[in-house]
């Protein structure tokens, strides 16, 4: 009885069909308003706006040539040391001496270049096929230093040719970085073998390569004339002391530039 009382009221009122239908209260016109222009500014900045970004990967200063292992052809005693770690040799020259039982043999440079390691001291014995020192391929005091990168096979191929590198040496991070661009990437992923290989070097190869393969990046640096290491750095002068080969480095490679809209485009 009562539900039958409303509705009998319901039906005795006037219907207010001449009073204005409120749509929607002023705060929520203004909250609509500005997610419209948010929305709108978000399409024009995806359209003609652009995102840097860059890709950061261990590396090494070198000649860019390479390094190679000198092994002893013989078997015998070391009796002779004629070089010294970061000397410069010629092919054919003497780095060591060893006696035999058929008398001494010399071992020679294979090609010039600049000692960075010696493993066999006077006194030690070796044998044949040993390794006893590690020469860095490079003609001339005045070749000049690359920067080799290992990065990841899954960006490399976003790097371009002429990219913009940032260099960290650990040595001179109070000097800023040193400037570089990208001069060429390699086709294909090395593994640990293949990096030690060029550098001479399987503890730096594992270093390199550690978490799986890695595409060698030549850097080449930028040369100034005004600093003291004849390269040129974020700083005015950079370091006061030139840079050397087989020095550890680390680079932010700065890839192109992307307009947002691209990543939703297939």
């Amino acid at each position: 009885m009562q539900f039958r009382q409303q509705a009998l009221s319901k039906l005795q009122s006037p219907e207010s069909l001449d009073l204005p239908v409120r749509l929607a209260r002023p705060q929520g016109l203004l909250a609509l308003a500005v997610t419209i222009v948010v929305m709108a500014a978000a399409s024009v900045w995806a359209v003609t706006g652009s995102v840097s970004s860059t890709l950061r990967a261990s590396g090494i200063l070198t000649y860019g040539q390479g390094s190679y292992v000198l092994q002893t052809p013989v078997t015998g005693q070391v009796t002779g040391v004629y070089v010294k770690e970061g000397q410069r040799v010629a092919a054919d020259t003497v780095l060591f001496k060893i006696r035999t039982e058929r008398g001494n043999r010399a071992v020679r440079a294979i090609d010039a270049g600049r000692v960075t390691a010696l493993v066999a001291r006077i006194g030690s014995v070796v044998r044949t096929g040993a390794d006893v020192a590690t020469v860095e391929k490079t003609g001339s005091a005045r070749d000049p230093l690359v920067a080799m990168v290992y990065v990841p096979a899954t960006g490399a191929a976003d790097i371009p040719a002429g990219a913009s590198v940032d260099l960290t040496v650990p040595a001179a991070q109070s000097y800023g970085v040193l400037r570089g661009t990208v001069k060429a990437v390699g086709r294909a992923p090395q593994t640990r073998r293949q990096v030690a290989d060029f550098l001479g070097d399987s503890e730096l190869a594992g270093q390199f390569t550690k978490g799986g393969t890695r595409v060698p990046v030549l850097v080449q640096l930028t040369k100034s004339g005004s600093t003291r290491s004849g390269y040129a750095w974020s700083t005015v002068d950079g370091p006061p002391y030139a840079l050397t080969s087989m020095t550890l480095t680390s680079g932010a490679v700065h890839l192109a530039a992307q307009r947002p809209i691209d990543w939703l485009l297939p």
